[in-house]
């Protein structure tokens, strides 16, 4: 089976149900000849002779009957064992469900990024619920992929009751109650219900349709760890649904009696997308032994689990997990898939919320700072704006396009406008630098050029006479008026400028004081270059992508730090 995981596709997840075929009913001399088959390990010569007369017997007499029977009730069904396989294998058996009908199994991230370790659940914890939430939106939009064998898709039902599916005990049978709906079919539950130390508390995980993050979910799992453990433990109602299944329904049905508010509760919570339990244990795990983590997720403390759940996430205070659900709903494959998807989202982001991608490099600069340069009449901001144009010129050989941001608050609701700092004065000057040939005060006078041509654009941009804003409002009215594109912005030069978003330093000054900020670079090959300045130092933030093999943010800030000394080298020679 291609266990596909969720990739992007053209096929929605349901769309093939309609036209799958119907399960037909086998030949009852086919169906009896392979049970004879069946049986002849277990059997000697005499005993096999027997069964072989008793099945001669039920084919010829009422097995056929029996037979006709179940192709004429079979005419009328896709499936006609779907309801009695569910009543037989699962809603009408007595014993108790959550130990001898659920499946359980470990979360192997112990294998890779998430070791044992005291203090990780709530972080952890939160990644992981997030990881599945994003899974319950793919299933939500119909985007997670067709299994299929070869080019044949299969049935995709099962993974409707996955999310948002409880069964309810019954005094002679159970039901399940499924409350998932894709996004095409309406709305569905879009809470989550955690347990914790005997407490229920349930929490939204939309917000202005949008999936909370990572951060978000651990500020409500701290509050709700930080409240139980600091208050006696709850009632545990949870542990009821192990119970023997008439035992339990009777004391549902008698919690209900108590108060009919606790019906609003009990469909509260078979209604969220899924049951995370916080567990307090700390189950010993290696990749080698996950005998005892095993043990606790399928016969551990009842009230960290609602037994009847499509699916618990249960997390134990050393940051592993593991899942625990209903087998009536759904087959192991389905849960085993979305703890795949979960298990590799962890993999690819080590371990974190989002990937390590990101190269940050945050130093000071130390042998001068806004002192000097103003003493030597250079503005400083100006001073590691040019510098930042010899780094990247010096690294890669070519001028960068940049951004630094100039403000224009001097106006009502004035924001920002985009200062382009790499100008034709600041190229030549920086040509002029590698120039071996070049004179020391041809090079000072080209920086020179470049810092009184920065200073004037700067001042034009944060009175209002910058372009970049201007152009963006032309091209937003052409939108509106529905207009054609204007040739300006499909020019290759506009984009290779930094229009567009395009620009491969994204820079701005923090402040004179000791805060301290950073952004991600704009563009895949560029850098997020964001400075401070004080009066004996300049502290730089950097950032590039790891996976750009082009850029380099610790080989930039050492150039930069290079080109302070070569340009204060510069004022301080032409003083000789």
């Amino acid at each position: 089976m291609e266990n596909q995981l969720a990739k992007s596709t053209e096929e929605r997840t349901f769309q093939y149900q309609d036209t799958l075929p119907s399960l037909p009913v086998p030949s009852l001399e086919e169906s009896l000849k392979k049970y004879l088959e069946s049986v002849k390990p277990f059997a000697n010569e005499e005993e096999y002779k027997k069964t072989e007369e008793i099945v001669k017997k039920f084919q010829n007499g009422v097995g056929e009957k029996l037979h006709q029977k179940l192709l004429k009730k079979a005419k009328g069904k896709r499936n006609w064992l779907e309801e009695w396989w569910l009543n037989v294998a699962y809603l009408d058996v007595r014993i108790p469900s959550q130990l001898n009908v659920n499946f359980a199994g470990p979360a192997a991230y112990i294998e890779h990024y998430w070791p044992p370790k005291e203090g990780t659940q709530l972080e952890r914890g939160s990644i992981t619920l997030w990881h599945n939430f994003n899974y319950w939106q793919l299933l939500r939009k119909e985007k997670l992929p067709v299994q299929k064998v070869g080019n044949t898709p299969l049935d995709m039902d099962q993974f409707r009751m996955l999310f948002s599916t409880c069964r309810v005990p019954g005094i002679t049978r159970d039901s399940v109650m499924n409350y998932f709906s894709t996004e095409s079919e309406g709305c569905s539950p879009s809470h989550v219900t955690v347990l914790c130390r005997g407490r229920v508390f349930v929490f939204d995980v939309m917000h202005e349709g949008c999936l909370i993050t990572p951060p978000e979910i651990c500020r409500q799992l701290t509050y709700i760890h930080k409240r139980c453990h600091s208050e006696p433990d709850g009632p545990g109602i949870a542990a009821l649904t192990s119970e023997e299944r008439t035992q339990w329904a009777k004391a549902r049905e008698y919690l209900i009696g108590l108060d009919p508010q606790n019906l609003t509760m009990l469909e509260k919570i078979q209604s969220s997308i899924l049951v995370y339990g916080m567990s307090d244990g700390s189950p010993h795990v290696t990749p080698e032994d996950y005998s005892q983590v095993t043990a606790m997720i399928l016969t551990g403390d009842p009230t960290v689990l609602w037994g009847d759940k499509s699916y618990n996430l249960i997390s134990f205070s050393n940051g592993v997990f593991g899942c625990n659900g209903d087998h009536a709903p759904y087959d192991g494959m389905i849960i085993i898939n979305v703890s795949r998807y979960v298990d590799e989202k962890i993999f690819e982001n080590e371990g974190k919320w989002k990937a390590s991608d990101l190269d940050i490099v945050v130093y000071a600069f130390t042998p001068f700072g806004k002192k000097l340069t103003k003493k030597k009449m250079l503005h400083p901001d100006t001073f590691v704006q040019l510098a930042l144009q010899l780094a990247y010129y010096r690294l890669h050989g070519r001028p960068g396009c940049c951004y630094e941001t100039a403000i224009t608050r001097y106006f009502y609701h004035g924001r920002t406008e985009t200062m382009r700092s790499c100008t034709v004065e600041a190229v030549r000057w920086c040509q002029s630098m590698q120039d071996p040939y070049a004179h020391l005060h041809e090079r000072r006078q080209k920086m020179l050029q470049a810092f009184a041509k920065h200073n004037e654009m700067m001042k034009d941009c944060s009175s209002g006479k910058g372009f970049d804003r201007h152009l963006l409002g032309l091209s937003l009215i052409a939108k509106e008026e529905g207009l054609p594109v204007p040739e300006i912005f499909t020019d290759p030069l506009f984009s290779k400028s930094g229009g567009g978003g395009n620009f491969v330093l994204s820079t701005s000054l923090v402040g004179y004081s000791r805060t301290r900020g950073l952004v991600v670079p704009m563009v895949h090959n560029g850098y997020g270059f964001f400075y401070n300045i004080r009066d004996d130092r300049f502290v730089v933030s950097c950032t590039a992508w790891k996976s750009c093999a082009e850029t380099d943010a610790e080989k930039l800030v050492q150039l930069v730090f290079h080109a302070f000394h070569d340009m204060m080298q510069l004022m301080n020679t032409a003083q000789l």
